[in-house]
């Protein structure tokens, strides 16, 4: 497949959003050439006003839930895909039958609804989880015609001040700077890429030290990354990164700037460091 093929494909998708505004699908996908996706699909916050209505958990606890500024480290790669939809309207890194959550157990205990939402807000919700599955399979389709080996960072954050703002943290054993989920992969097929990925990232340099890095200590991976690694098992590489929020306060929503470019730079820098890994793995 050539570069126009890219070109098509991306062409195709903002027409798609321009001819019917009113259908804009609550994410972006931006495409360049290039073997390297960054996903940040539980970056959003926004909610439609038919599920605002039935839900019953605070917005700040909502915000505190979500991964916000994630998807401002999806410059790092070739393509990128942001969702804009709160993972408590409809979760895209859970099996359908899970995407819409009801049992608190699925939310850290969060009472999510005030009430069950009626079928036809719920069916809404599900059709936008299908159309974002769909999207996300022509692009993968359409980077492996051309590139065959694709590397996907699946990027989010996580809490790790969950005792309250004025309490300690979690312990520094079981809470790594970046978590890179390796979990649902063939390891042994991608152990080259993985392996030289994670000593890339380790080696960056985050306020004149080194990252935190460690694989499968708190997270292994979602559905998002299942479902990738199953469609495509020998083509998509899915390192599922957890970013503790160490750049932010996970309480008030605020960030360090610095912080977060000084990650995007080591991100980016990692990403980079294993183009030829990704290339011989063809």
């Amino acid at each position: 497949m050539a570069t126009s093929d890219i070109r098509r494909f991306a062409d195709d998708f903002r027409a798609r959003q321009a001819d019917d505004p009113q259908d804009m699908p609550p994410w972006s996908i931006d495409v360049g050439d290039g073997p390297i996706v960054a996903a940040a699909i539980h970056s959003g916050h926004e909610v439609r006003a038919d599920v605002a209505e039935w839900l019953a958990v605070p917005e700040a606890d909502r915000l505190r839930e979500e991964d916000p500024l994630t998807g401002l480290w999806t410059t790092v790669a070739d393509s990128s895909i942001r969702v804009y939809r709160s993972r408590f309207e409809v979760d895209m890194n859970r099996p359908r039958e899970k995407a819409i959550a009801g049992d608190p157990a699925d939310t850290w205990g969060l009472e999510l609804w005030r009430d069950r939402p009626p079928r036809h807000v719920i069916e809404r919700s599900l059709e936008e989880y299908d159309r974002f599955y769909k999207d996300v399979g022509k692009l993968l389709d359409t980077l492996i015609d051309r590139w065959n080996s694709i590397l996907v960072l699946d990027l989010h954050s996580y809490n790790y001040r969950r005792a309250g703002p004025d309490k300690p943290g979690d312990s520094l054993v079981g809470s790594p700077e970046v978590n890179v989920g390796t979990g649902t992969m063939n390891r042994q097929r991608w152990a080259t890429l993985v392996d030289s990925f994670v000593a890339a990232l380790r080696k960056q340099k985050f306020q004149r030290r080194q990252l935190d890095v460690r694989e499968n200590v708190k997270f292994q991976g979602g559905w998002f990354p299942r479902w990738l690694h199953s469609t495509y098992p020998d083509k998509v590489c899915v390192l599922s990164l957890e970013f503790k929020k160490f750049f932010m306060d996970e309480w008030s929503a605020t960030a360090d700037i610095i912080a977060l470019e000084e990650l995007r730079v080591a991100l980016r820098n990692a990403a980079n460091a294993v183009r030829g890994e990704l290339a011989r793995a063809r």
